[in-house]
């Protein structure tokens, strides 16, 4: 599957008067796309994208119609953190009233399909309210933002709850219980870890763990929690703090060329993370040794 970019939208971010600020282009992400941009008042028909839209206002608040002109129309005056929702393979008929910041996100239809495990059909939606939806997009902008190879593990890992919560809650038609947690067998954890420990100076795509351990992104994501109480990226970036606290313990190489080694973007990322993570430097984890 290739990169999930604007062609995949329904087209509102090709308004001409539409210039995001930061965008997911480039990033090779292949199952979400991000944008975030200022609006202007519109009203505008779209066509249906493969992709399933969820937009984030930022501000306001502003009114916005949905289905104008039509049967179904709804108007509603959405504040900041209210949540817009567009299905996939679906038409849009909307107009914006006022301008307006916002995130969106464009999830791939694989992603909500394989999350959910049967097929799926989300709901239409117009100013609803998820707490936790917000802050994964949310986290999406600030990983577009604050861009670091390193961090793809989990970037894929953010696009995988956001599709999981999208069917959980979102979806159309009532919400089936939630599957017990289980956890990765001994052999396929054996696997995860030993290509993560061979690729810390790379990043690791979710898909390519959830492939070695058979699984889908989503039930991959949920019985590694469930095997090691971390998500994916979490536990990717402990094993890249261990090796480069040993290797700054053990040998003389620079400290540059270490962070670079254990997966670190370079020398002052590895300090941030140390920072946060241990409450020490590079440099003096090398001069406890």
């Amino acid at each position: 599957m290739g990169e999930l970019g604007l062609a995949d939208t329904n087209g509102i971010l090709a308004l001409p008067w539409v210039r995001p600020d930061r965008t997911s282009a480039g990033l090779g992400w292949d199952r979400v796309y991000v944008s975030r941009q200022r609006e202007r008042p519109y009203r505008a028909e779209f066509g249906a994208a493969r992709s399933h839209q969820l937009i984030l206002h930022l501000d306001g608040p502003v009114t916005v119609r949905r289905g104008v002109g039509t049967s179904r129309e709804q108007s509603r005056r959405m504040p900041a953190g209210g949540l817009f929702l567009q299905p996939s393979h679906a038409e849009l008929s909307v107009e914006l009233g006022g301008e307006l910041d916002t995130v969106h996100v464009y999830v791939d239809d694989d992603a909500v399909q394989e999350a959910a495990g049967e097929p799926v059909r989300l709901a239409e939606e117009l100013g609803s309210h998820d707490p936790l939806l917000e802050q994964l997009v949310l986290g999406l902008d600030g990983v577009v933002r604050d861009w670091e190879p390193a961090a793809r593990t989990y970037a894929d890992q953010l696009g995988s709850l956001v599709a999981a919560q999208l069917v959980r809650h979102h979806r159309a038609g009532h919400v089936p219980e939630a599957e017990p947690a289980r956890g990765l067998s001994d052999r396929q954890f054996a696997r995860v870890r030993d290509l993560m420990a061979e690729r810390l100076a790379e990043p690791v795509p979710l898909a390519d763990l959830a492939a070695l351990a058979g699984l889908s992104v989503s039930q991959f994501s949920r019985r590694f929690k469930a095997r090691t109480g971390l998500p994916p990226h979490r536990y990717l970036l402990r094993l890249r703090v261990e090796q480069a606290g040993l290797l700054l313990r053990t040998g003389d190489d620079p400290i540059a060329e270490i962070a670079v080694r254990c997966g670190f973007s370079h020398q002052e990322h590895l300090t941030r993370v140390l920072r946060a993570q241990l409450g020490t430097t590079p440099a003096a984890v090398r001069r406890a040794g």
